[in-house]
Order: structure tokens, then C-alpha cells, then sequence
């Protein structure tokens, strides 16, 4: 998207009512702060979560089947 595209939307933004300006701003302050985390995934730690997130037949545990892993691995 080119800056003019998002000058464009932005101001679209300012004809909207009131309350979904702050909306639209909350959003963008979110985002905004999310830059400011200290935490980056590696590259290798993204492309772990790409693999993941692409399987099809992923795995997933109940929270039964994670709590009687969890105890089997503290020797419970």
C-alpha cells in the first residue's frame, strides 16, 4: 500500500462518526505500541511458527491430556 493509499484512508477516517475515530485510533495505538515490545522472534523461531500454524493435522491436547503429561514429567 502506497503512503498516498493510507493518507487516503486516513482521511476517510476523519468523516467518520466520533466514536469509531477513537475505535480506528485505539486500533492504531495498539499496533503502534506492539513495535515497542522488547520480545522479536528470531527467524528461525517465525519460521517454527509458520510450520506450525500451515499443518493441516496439527496435534492439539486437552487440558486433561496436558495436565496428566505435565504430572507424568514431574513425577507425579
Amino acid at each position: 500500500m502506497s503512503k498516498e493509499q493510507v493518507k487516503a484512508v486516513l482521511d476517510r477516517v476523519l468523516t467518520w462518526p466520533p466514536e469509531r475515530q477513537e475505535d480506528a485510533a485505539k486500533m492504531l495505538m495498539l499496533m503502534e505500541s506492539q513495535d515497542e515490545s522488547v520480545y522479536r522472534l528470531t527467524d528461525e523461531q517465525v519460521e517454527e511458527v509458520r510450520r506450525r500454524r500451515s499443518d493441516p493435522n496439527a496435534r492439539r491436547l486437552t487440558l486433561e491430556e496436558f495436565t496428566q503429561r505435565l504430572k507424568q514429567r514431574l513425577g507425579e
